[in-house]
């Protein structure tokens, strides 16, 4: 059984620790379910989490090498391992959130960031990359606590950022589910089953139609 990766990107406060929750909920236990984050999905990447964003300052490409280590390591030890046995893989931030902030955000070359994330996952991508997209004003007021470094950087980024992610969903519409994430969470999470429904038909038995998992959660029966 092959797995299926998904990834959730869009600014802090956009929502996407709670859509991919629902998410994992919505599968159940008829698959396994890995749900994991960038940075911060293994040990070594938790280490990496607390020096990219609550750390001191560090210059762009330092950052997006520090980065793209985590991720490397995410990708051999966790995600790679999990799809080999047909588990589907739900991260919180994967490479193109490292295209968008520091291609985008950060203002260096998106294309060497990008060419530097493909080298280090060996050019693994996602079936599916939910952007739930926010103004960044109004992800600074969902946004509670201390901020982080990343946070703390400035409207300016946070728009290049946003930008950057738009641009990105644009040109790869195949694999990209952009969604205004000021509309209900539900109504949110909706519009995502639907479309991860898509990508799960899975062969039935000799002479019938394969079986899905529609929207609401039930298995249904496509006929020939």
């Amino acid at each position: 059984m092959n797995g299926l990766f998904i990834s959730f990107e869009g600014g802090d406060g956009a929502g996407k620790t709670t859509q991919l929750r629902l998410l994992a909920q919505w599968f159940g236990a008829e698959r396994e379910v890995v749900r994991t984050r960038e940075p911060g999905g293994t040990e070594l990447g938790r280490n990496l989490r607390e020096l990219l964003l609550h750390g001191g300052d560090i210059d762009p490409r330092t950052e997006a090498l520090l980065f793209a280590a985590d991720r490397a390591h995410h990708v051999a030890s966790l995600i790679r391992p999990a799809l080999q046995r047909g588990a589907v893989v739900l991260t919180d931030r994967y490479l193109d959130s490292s295209v968008a902030y520091q291609g985008g955000g950060r203002e260096i070359s998106a294309q060497q960031v990008e060419d530097l994330s493909l080298f280090a996952t060996q050019g693994l991508l996602p079936h599916l990359t939910v952007l739930l997209d926010l103004d960044p004003q109004q992800m600074r007021r969902r946004i509670g606590g201390d901020p982080d470094r990343l946070e703390r950087a400035g409207s300016s980024f946070h728009q290049r950022t946003r930008q950057a992610f738009l641009d990105r969903a644009a040109a790869e519409p195949q694999r990209w589910l952009v969604l205004d994430a000021s509309q209900p969470v539900q109504a949110v999470q909706s519009r995502i089953r639907e479309r991860v429904a898509a990508l799960l038909p899975a062969e039935g038995g000799a002479g019938m139609g394969r079986s899905y998992r529609s929207p609401d959660g039930t298995i249904r029966q496509e006929e020939r």
